[in-house]
């Protein structure tokens, strides 16, 4: 088996438990929907289908996503993440902060697929 299968196996994975855990979200059918799309488009990089038009859109958005999102100090929402100990939302910037890297972590592990379906012709 491939390197990549095991990289999307291991991020199916992930994505859904990103899923699960959105459902206490104050918006939880926006990022359930972000993270099971994200699954979706790893299925098809395991089955070795790169959809050029729908994965450069996702990229895409979520890196303006991001971007839009970006916190303004990064290194004080880490430490007041770790100083807190536990992952419940104490600001309102906690949650954006957190969706900032849901979303670049999106773009970033689907940015192999974008590549392959560019790659070939």
């Amino acid at each position: 088996m491939k390197l990549i299968s095991y990289f999307y196996g291991l991020w199916i994975f992930l994505f859904a438990l990103f899923a699960y855990w959105q459902f206490n979200d104050p918006d939880p059918e926006v990022w359930v929907s972000i993270y099971g799309v994200a699954m979706i488009f790893c299925i098809f990089g395991l089955r070795g289908i790169y959809p050029k038009i729908p994965l450069t859109l996702v990229v895409i958005l979520c890196l303006l996503g991001a971007v839009y999102f970006f916190p303004g100090g990064v290194g004080d929402w880490i430490s007041a993440e770790w100083a807190q100990k536990d992952l419940t939302m104490k600001t309102p910037q906690m949650e954006e902060n957190r969706e900032t890297f849901g979303l670049l972590t999106v773009a970033l592990v689907l940015s192999p697929a974008l590549y392959q379906s560019w790659r070939k012709k």
